[in-house]
């Protein structure tokens, strides 16, 4: 199922519920994690809905060099074991909410990615425990990256986390298998990024329980699983895109400073 967190026209509280077709029903209770999602009988349009970003997690936890051919265009070797690093939660937006270019950097990039949801607490993850259990579904992510201030700053923090640099959405989707579906990122309506999620180097599974040994992982965590190869630059109205086989499209304009 894809669940949703929305607002309905003329009101500010949100609420979640089951994407159908062209419609919204929305849940019985008052989130989706930790519980089996229940719809109730309501019905509303899309069109009378405003899509939220699917989550507000308290902490985004990103993979770096998880494909070969990305490691190799950044002239970086693929290592031994996950790479991590936080982005900050409020860089999060929905689809359809502007990309804003700081003014600190020149070079701000796009990284589409995987996206897995995390649904129930987990934490120090045994060997015979199903790490998929503990994911509620799976989303679109666009990791922007203030590529010149990563370099400068060698550490990630400050590239990735300037506010807007998170789009998540539109919606998380429960029924998809993480380990062979497409991540096809476009720029204007141009393929720059198509790369399958079994090329990964370490499977959503992995990634899971590796990172729960080190921190806790909560309901509506993100964990964005890597970008393949094919980043290249943002600039002022361009138009990016981020597909993931089975969830759908998330899609965002640019805008400066000074247009936001």
């Amino acid at each position: 199922m894809k669940l949703c967190r929305f607002t309905s026209r003329g009101t500010f509280a949100f609420r979640y519920g089951i994407v159908e077709g062209d419609i919204v029903r929305p849940l019985m209770d008052e989130d989706a994690f930790g519980v089996s999602p229940r719809a109730s009988t309501d019905k509303i349009s899309l069109n009378d809905v405003t899509i939220l970003s699917p989550v507000t997690p308290s902490k985004i936890v990103c993979v770096g060099r998880n494909y070969l051919e990305h490691a190799i265009e950044l002239g970086n070797k693929m290592p031994d074991e996950p790479l991590l690093f936080l982005k900050a939660p409020s860089a999060v937006i929905a689809s359809g909410e502007d990309i804003v270019l700081p003014e600190q950097s020149t070079q701000v990039e796009y990284e589409g990615e995987l996206g897995a949801v995390i649904g129930r607490a987990a934490s120090k993850l045994k060997e015979d425990d199903d790490p998929l259990a503990y994911v509620l579904g799976y989303t679109c992510v666009n990791d922007v990256t203030a590529r010149d201030l990563q370099r400068k700053d060698v550490q990630f923090t400050r590239a990735k986390s300037f506010d807007t640099f998170c789009p998540v959405g539109p919606w998380i989707e429960t029924d998809i298998d993480p380990g062979d579906v497409s991540v096809t990122t476009r720029l204007n309506g141009k393929v720059m990024q198509h790369a399958r999620t079994s090329a990964m180097a370490f499977s959503v599974p992995f990634l899971v329980r590796y990172i729960s040994q080190v921190m806790t992982l909560n309901p509506g965590d993100l964990i964005a699983t890597g970008t393949p190869a094919g980043v290249s630059r943002l600039s002022e109205l361009d138009e990016v895109e981020v597909e993931v086989e089975g969830v759908g499209v998330l899609r965002n304009r640019v805008r400066s400073l000074e247009m936001a």
